[in-house]
């Protein structure tokens, strides 16, 4: 045992007395411990040992609770104290709660007001903002004063043309990929090799048939020796616009 420990041990008695008089409640051994360890330094052992000379010596009572020893201070010493007094201090109690319960709240709705406030904006952060935002709408003003002022504006019969135009040839891609993807399956069908070696790159191309091949569906054919080598939309990352 260190010399720090072996002291603290030999005044253990009278640090436990004393702790229970001013508590003047129950404790067990490991709770004492548990209280006192970090501000005295007691080890469980020394407090075990204390508590049982304590109360060999009628300082403390001790009192079996199942397998658990309690301990207390020994209530001879201190005054008696009437129903009136019980219910003086009954009143206090109920009255000192309250007043705790009430700051807790206060407390509570402070914090909140604080984090609220923390969060918000300073004033300097506020005028910067603003100026920013109005720099942001004089910009977007002149863009739409320019805009107004253009004089190449996109008639509506010119901007419904664009979207006919559009339309014919999404439909176009789209029948022509669904004619080329409907010859692959019926090559495929007695292929004797998987389709992903018949969707190979090769190193010769040959020439598309018309209406067979389109450039951003199925671009070319490509043989090296043997193989077909068929370059899809999918191999550009190139989706079909929906109708």
């Amino acid at each position: 045992m260190s010399k720090g420990r072996a002291e603290a041990a030999s005044g253990a008695p009278g640090i436990l007395l004393k702790y229970l008089r001013e508590q003047n409640r129950p404790y067990s051994a490991q709770d004492v411990f548990g209280n006192l360890q970090r501000e005295h330094g007691l080890g469980k052992a020394a407090v075990v040992k204390a508590l049982d000379q304590l109360a060999q010596q009628g300082k403390i009572k001790e009192k079996m609770y199942g397998k658990q020893k309690i301990y207390f201070a020994d209530q001879d010493q201190f005054d008696m104290v009437s129903d009136a007094d019980l219910q003086s201090l009954d009143a206090k109690i109920v009255a000192l709660t309250a007043t705790v319960q009430s700051l807790q709240q206060s407390c509570r709705h402070m914090e909140a007001e604080l984090k609220e406030l923390t969060s918000a904006l300073t004033t300097p952060e506020m005028q910067r903002e603003i100026q920013e935002l109005q720099k942001e709408c004089a910009g977007y003003t002149e863009r739409l004063k320019n805009i107004k002022a253009a004089t190449n504006h996109v008639t509506p019969e010119e901007k419904e043309q664009v979207y006919r135009e559009r339309q014919k040839y999404c439909k176009e891609w789209r029948k022509r990929k669904r004619m080329a993807s409907e010859l692959c399956d019926a090559i495929l069908e007695g292929y004797p090799k998987s389709k992903k070696q018949f969707f190979v790159s090769g190193s010769r191309s040959f020439p598309c048939s018309p209406g067979l091949c389109v450039r951003v569906s199925l671009t070319c054919l490509i043989a090296p020796q043997e193989e077909v080598g068929i370059e899809t939309d999918e191999d550009y990352n190139v989706k079909l616009p929906d109708p």
